[in-house]
């Protein structure tokens, strides 16, 4: 990658042209829990009637986490371009059905820069064959995606991830990170980590990564707000040196479906977001909403991918944050944690 450009679906860009950017989205992909893949169990239709329900405990209704409808993916990213955004990562990767070419139709319709990610997702997601690959195969399936095309196709990845990780993690999850740590070497590119949903987590994962050798100046770890509940925690993540990524805006819920959790409303991350740049931490911090669900979806009665630009932004400026704060958090880190610049 030259410097100064980033790879999109459609090919190479001035990092001058992203704008608005969300680092961590889903356009085109399937993240369907195994137990409801059964071809028995019909998908569900969202209604009025039900469509909270659906909402609130989203592995309880099959078809809800699969955004496989391209007019849809299409509407829905043009309303972030209305919104004035300018750049969607998708990091939609091995294992829950990443959708080059249906990206590339709808960065073409939308003019909206789609990055998307190379890598593998969690061991629970990924077929048996590639489970019981070796390293050197990963990475070189990794750097295959980067320099010459993705899933069959000539449609390049921009960066390495989400890389899946789970609690404990698995062999192959220790083996896809090592191979994400020597294909930035080979190619310089930026690696994003979803990290198990445990504490000790993304610390284990920095660990991994750094004896492979990759540089953690160029890992952001997701989920931090699904992860850790006091800024204290995220203070310590931000001093390892990495990306920490709060990109659940958008859930407010008092019901994570994963497990517990005292998830924090889009006020209290903000408040994170004051408390970080106040301790310094501003210039490796990513925003996002990582939206995977239909009923996240504007038209499925949902936020959309433009909640950060038309709701999040303005809560921003009403608490005090300048418009080169939020120029910084919007548009200038996600370019930088691209390109390295």
């Amino acid at each position: 990658m030259a410097r100064g450009e980033v790879i999109t679906v459609l090919g190479p860009v001035p990092s001058g042209t992203l704008g608005p950017t969300l680092p961590h989205e889903h356009i085109l992909c399937d993240l369907t829990p195994l137990a409801l893949r059964d071809p028995a169990i019909r998908d569900t239709e969202i209604t009025l009637a039900n469509r909270y329900a659906v909402d609130y405990r989203p592995l309880d209704y099959k078809g809800n986490h699969r955004l496989d409808l391209r007019e849809i993916a299409l509407r829905e990213v043009a309303a972030f371009k209305a919104a004035g955004g300018g750049t969607i990562f998708d990091l939609t990767t091995g294992g829950i059905a990443p959708d080059p070419i249906g990206l590339r139709e709808i960065a073409r319709a939308t003019g909206v820069h789609i990055v998307l990610g190379a890598g593998f997702y969690t061991a629970e997601f990924v077929d048996s064959d590639t489970r019981a690959r070796p390293v050197e195969w990963l990475t070189d399936r990794i750097e295959e995606q980067l320099v010459a095309g993705a899933w069959g196709t000539d449609i390049r990845c921009g960066l390495i991830g989400e890389v899946g990780c789970a609690w404990p993690l698995a062999d192959f999850e220790r083996r896809s990170l090592i191979a994400a740590a020597r294909a930035q070497r080979r190619t310089g590119a930026a690696i994003n980590v979803h990290p198990g949903r445990h504490p000790d987590a993304p610390h284990e994962i920095l660990d991994v990564l750094d004896a492979a050798g990759a540089d953690i100046a160029r890992v952001a770890i997701s989920h931090v707000d699904r992860t850790y509940f006091d800024y204290p925690s995220i203070r310590r993540l931000a001093e390892r040196g990495c990306w920490v990524e709060i990109d659940f805006f958008g859930i407010e819920t008092s019901n994570y479906w994963f497990g517990s959790a005292d998830l924090p409303t889009d006020w209290m991350r903000i408040r994170y977001l004051r408390q970080a740049m106040d301790d310094g931490f501003g210039a490796k911090l990513l925003l996002s909403h990582d939206i995977c669900t239909r009923t996240r979806l504007a038209g499925f009665g949902g936020h959309g991918y433009g909640h950060l630009i038309a709701n999040v932004v303005p809560l921003m400026r009403d608490r005090g944050f300048t418009a080169a704060e939020i120029d910084e958090l919007m548009r200038d880190n996600p370019r930088r944690f691209l390109t390295g610049e």
